[in-house]
């Protein structure tokens, strides 16, 4: 049979398929959001990577999910709207500034606020160009006409817009309470950007003396430099150890100061010595007590963590450096009573890593009861926003109903400038969005606002808003789906809810697909540390985007984590190596068959019917998993059609037609294949979109791209269920036939003898009718098909629905050559067998070998038991004969 010429290389090439197809798409605008007012809008803002480097392949997993969404939508004739942008990342891109500047031996001092923000443009500027062709490298359908950024004018003009608004409401007020101070990036962090973090630390026993020389008190501390800022104890009204003591004073070790010992229930009788130092300025549950008792503030510690006047003759030291001399000396003064080994959880900073302070400063506070109120109640509506899985929203409830006031200044000069002006004079506070008219006669608060108050805006900051009559807010917000980590719900997700819920009276998003974390092979997470870290572009340049993409959203369910294994991302290769031969195989075929010369009419074969009616199956699984997020069911999904049904069976059996003198059956076997490539490509393109438009350009098909094609949909009139049963009985069959073959290592290529005995008279004729199929497939030099076929004395035998198979064994092994063969590779599995028992009977092994090591060993030891039993039991058989 004459194959036509294709313009398809032979191999699979994912560098060749993917070069400058991005740029056609974009260039193509296939992906800009139309506004038609014919077409239901579907949104999804994408979570802004923050301008610091590299996108991770967390990011990469993020926006593949999301882009399987919207070209989804886009083809099922939604007006999608995917907007891009990229988050200023406050306290990280200020680090890395000021980094760079460090290398240059500059600080951000020497530059001035105006000049270093100047410089953080040009960081912006060039990281925000290594995103965008990341993005590209993956291939998202963004709209960038839409594009955006949280310092850009629209989204500075509503963070500004919020805070006042909040101010007015008194929900954002200001004062000194004790927060998380970062010693290292000199900023205060809120609650959420604290890690906690196990590490082996001391209990500190002192023994503080009463002033009027009657004894002493003993406390514990595992921060004994905070001593010099103490200016209490306290212990229980009820207990009776101490209550003759209340009222009384101690003298202060090293500093002197005579302080109080009050009476206060927050003190746990039980825990220690039921006597606790009071330091207001440096622990958050001693700055209430320090409220309820009047008692002063002292602050003892310097912004990087070195100590301040307060601290006497330590003025200047380290906090930890301090705490190694205050110990000595305290246990000179004989003041150290013991000092006991403690594990406890440590704060550190969620950005560089330092240990953070509690730590006495005047701050912006966000008060965030009302706010989470109306969250938590909107969960309890119809109009909710619902998490995918379920199980997140008693994550994010738990955490709503137990919140505390948001801590939202930071240190810095890179971020959103507060909008709060003090009076040079009066010290009045002016909040507004505009700053006053004599602007000579006040000074602008220097802090920033953290970073996620102005993404906590993104879903409507994005639209327009605050002007509620811009087009885009009106068309496009709501959004239809957030997809992120279970990571930031508390930082992000909450925070855009309640702040959505309070700025424009709806939920920000109706669904919020939770993704895991990814992970090595070993299930550790990925760190610097470790050097374990696996750089998706890398993947890129040598499986193929496509690759990478497939593995990342199909590998796992809704909110599990991912380990990333660089043989199953090689499996994914294999995969579109098979669509993309199979595909070039139909092609080389279709004998230059236009779409408008397609044509179903005509018969088909029970392959044909069969194939076209898992392609329905196929089209109507894979639509309702995508609809409910099941990614990876809905890639098994597909991947089982076209490896198993297409590649595997329909191919091979379109060959018979295909190479056949029937005309007619030639076109429709054409007909068929461009049709199921067509609908598969299709279904495969929001997963695999490069390879996907490079087939389907091939392909006869309509339209310019296959991101505007139209999403499959089922055809029931091409359904057979009949003719899928018929071909379910031919594999059968087939299969069976295979796996006596292998079972007697008799080869495909050689022929054999095979009687087929029918249940009655209906499988008799499907067994006539598809006779061609049997013989093509089975090899056999005799073929006999009937009613009442006597099984022969000595035959291999299987049985599937409504057939018994018979192979004869004369012709199909030599009876002593393969008894020899089987007896050698009995002797090789008990050799095996010998070895592995002996090294598992071995109590060194066992005690000194890893756990995985010893794991595999009996592994191995399971399988080559289960192989000799089949060997011996396939002896046994023969010797039976």
């Amino acid at each position: 049979m004459e194959q036509q010429d294709i313009s398809m290389p032979t191999k699979y090439d994912p560098q060749a398929v993917e070069k400058g197809r991005y740029e056609w798409w974009v260039n193509g605008k296939f992906f800009e959001a139309k506004g038609d007012p014919e077409k239901k809008p579907y949104t999804i803002v994408i979570p802004p990577p923050n301008v610091t480097g590299k996108l991770h392949l967390g990011h990469a997993w993020d926006t593949a999910l999301q882009d399987i969404l919207t070209r989804m939508k886009r083809m099922q004739g939604y007006d999608v709207l995917w907007l891009p942008g990229m988050d200023h990342a406050g306290i990280a891109t200020q680090a890395k500034v000021e980094a760079k500047l460090r290398e240059e031996g500059k600080s951000r001092y020497d530059l001035g606020r105006e000049k270093f923000t100047e410089e953080a443009w040009k960081w912006k500027a060039e990281y925000a160009h290594f995103i965008r062709k990341q993005w590209a490298k993956l291939g998202l359908g963004l709209d960038y006409s839409r594009e955006r950024f949280t310092l850009d004018e629209g989204l500075s003009k509503a963070v500004k817009e919020v805070f006042v608004s909040l101010y007015k409401k008194g929900l954002i007020y200001r004062g000194e309470y004790i927060i998380n101070w970062d010693p290292e990036t000199k900023t205060a962090l809120s609650d959420i950007e604290v890690v906690y973090k196990e590490v082996q630390g001391a209990f500190y026993h002192l023994a503080y003396p009463l002033s009027d020389g009657s004894g002493t008190i003993e406390i514990a501390t595992t921060r004994p430099e905070t001593m010099l800022g103490d200016t209490a104890v306290a212990v229980h009204p009820d207990d009776e150890r101490y209550k003759h003591l209340i009222g009384k004073t101690i003298v202060l070790p090293i500093v002197g100061r005579e302080i109080p010992i009050i009476a206060d229930e927050y003190v746990d009788m039980a825990f220690g010595s039921g006597a606790v130092k009071i330091t207001p300025a440096h622990d958050p549950n001693d700055f209430e007590v320090g409220n309820r008792h009047n008692l002063e503030r002292i602050l003892v510690m310097n912004e990087d963590g070195t100590m301040n006047e307060n601290a006497g003759k330590y003025k200047g030291m380290d906090r930890f450096e301090c705490r190694k001399q205050i110990v000595k000396d305290l246990k000179a003064l004989g003041v150290l009573v013991k000092v006991e080994d403690h594990l406890h959880s440590v704060g550190h900073s969620e950005r560089s890593g330092a240990v953070v302070e509690p730590y006495l400063s005047t701050q912006w506070f966000v008060k965030m009861q009302p706010l989470a109120d109306a969250a938590v109640k909107l969960q309890a509506s119809e109009g909710k926003v619902h998490f995918v899985p379920e199980r997140f929203e008693k994550t994010y409830l738990h955490w709503m109903e137990n919140i505390r006031d948001w801590c939202i200044s930071r240190q810095l000069w890179w971020g959103h400038r507060i909008p709060a002006w003090y009076h040079k004079e009066t010290g009045e506070v002016y909040v507004d969005t505009e700053p006053p008219r004599d602007i000579e006669n006040w000074e602008q608060d220097p802090d920033v606002l953290d970073t996620w108050f102005s993404s906590a805006l993104w879903p409507f900051s994005t639209m327009g808003w605050p002007d509620e009559e811009a087009e885009d807010y009106k068309r496009y917000y709501p959004t239809d789906t957030l997809v992120t980590g279970y990571d930031i719900i508390f930082f992000w997700v909450s925070r855009m809810i309640f702040q959505g819920l309070e700025f424009t009276g709806k939920r920000p998003f109706k669904d919020v697909l939770i993704h895991g974390l990814v992970r090595d092979e070993q299930g550790r997470k990925m760190s610097k540390s470790l050097g374990n870290g696996v750089d998706p572009m890398e993947v890129i340049d040598k499986y193929g985007a496509d690759s990478l993409r497939y593995f990342l959203t199909t590998g796992s369910a809704p909110g599990q984590d991912l380990r990333f294994s660089y043989e199953k991302v090689e499996a994914v290769w294999n995969f579109a190596n098979k669509i993309w031969n199979a595909s070039r195989f139909a092609l080389m075929n279709m004998n230059g068959l236009k779409y408008e010369e397609m044509d179903l009419s005509g018969e088909k074969s029970v392959a044909d019917k069969w194939i076209l009616t898992r392609l329905n199956e196929t089209i109507e699984t894979v639509t309702k998993l995508a609809d409910k997020y099941e990614f990876g069911e809905a890639g098994r999904a597909l991947y089982n059609f076209i490896w198993d049904d297409f590649c595997d069976w329909y191919i091979e059996m379109a060959k018979l037609p295909l190479y056949s003198e029937d005309e007619a059956a030639k076109k429709t076997t054409r007909s068929v294949l461009a049709y199921v490539l067509d609908n598969t490509m299709r279904l495969l393109h929001p997963f695999m979109p490069f390879i996907t438009e490079e087939i389907w350009q091939n392909l006869p098909h309509q339209g310019e791209s296959i991101t505007t094609a139209a999403w499959p949909e089922v055809d029931e009139s091409l359904t057979d269920a009949a003719a899928s049963e018929e071909m379910k009985l031919l594999v059968d069959i087939i299969r069976s036939v295979r796996n006596i073959r292998a079972e007697v290592n008799t080869p495909l290529s050689k022929k054999i003898k095979l009687h087929l005995k029918a249940k009655d008279e209906t499988v008799l004729a499907t067994l006539k009718r598809n006779e061609a199929y049997i013989t093509r497939f089975c090899n056999p030099d005799e073929l006999k098909m009937g009613l009442d076929l006597e099984a022969p004395d000595k035959a291999m035998t299987a049985v599937v629905s409504g057939v018994e198979l018979f192979l004869p064994l004369e012709g199909l092994i030599n009876f002593e050559e393969e008894l020899a063969r089987l007896r050698k590779e009995l002797a090789k599995w008990n050799k095996e067998v010998e070895r592995v028992q002996k090294k598992l009977s071995n109590e060194g092994f066992l005690k000194k070998a890893p756990e995985n090591v010893v794991a595999e060993e009996r592994a191995k030891e399971k399988d080559y038991l289960e192989k000799r039993s089949t060997v011996e039991a396939r002896i046994k058989e023969l010797e039976n004969q």
